[in-house]
């Protein structure tokens, strides 16, 4: 006879943000301020999901994957992941390249199709891919006609 196991609890580590701030994104260029805040220095290219809830509030941030010096491999499984858990309407993911380049590659571009069709399915809105750095520099996948 083979054992069935029934999850009795996921347990989420919450780690408060220095300074508490609260965001509301109203432009890919908010989202864009607050993911440089978390990522637009890092050395290693990482990819990072904003959770948000029905007004655009950022409820959670959550640093998904931290890839190597020009790669990160993002699963659709991962990204969601925090967003479920926070009972997310949305999300907005972001990453940056260490080169402080914002331009996608070909695979950003794959990815953020790839994560809008996971995003429809599960019923949580992907609101853009932002690649952005530490100068205040982005690009929207949403604004270029990508999403």
């Amino acid at each position: 006879m083979e054992k069935v196991y029934e999850i009795q609890r996921i347990k989420q580590i919450i780690q408060e943000v220095e300074g508490g701030e609260q965001y509301i994104v109203r432009s890919p260029e908010d989202g864009a301020k607050a993911a440089a805040k978390f990522i637009g220095d890092e050395d290693r290219e990482v990819f990072f999901v904003m959770c948000l809830n029905t007004k655009n509030r950022i409820i959670a941030v959550h640093r998904c994957h931290v890839g190597s010096l020009n790669a990160s491999i993002v699963s659709p499984r991962e990204v969601f992941k925090s967003a479920i858990l926070n009972n997310s309407s949305s999300i907005i993911v972001s990453h940056q390249h260490p080169s402080g380049d914002v331009q996608p590659s070909r695979e950003d571009i794959e990815v953020t199709k790839r994560l809008a069709e996971s995003g429809s399915i599960l019923g949580i809105e992907v609101l853009d891919h932002l690649i952005v750095n530490d100068k205040d520099d982005y690009y929207s996948m949403k604004e270029k006609g990508y999403m």
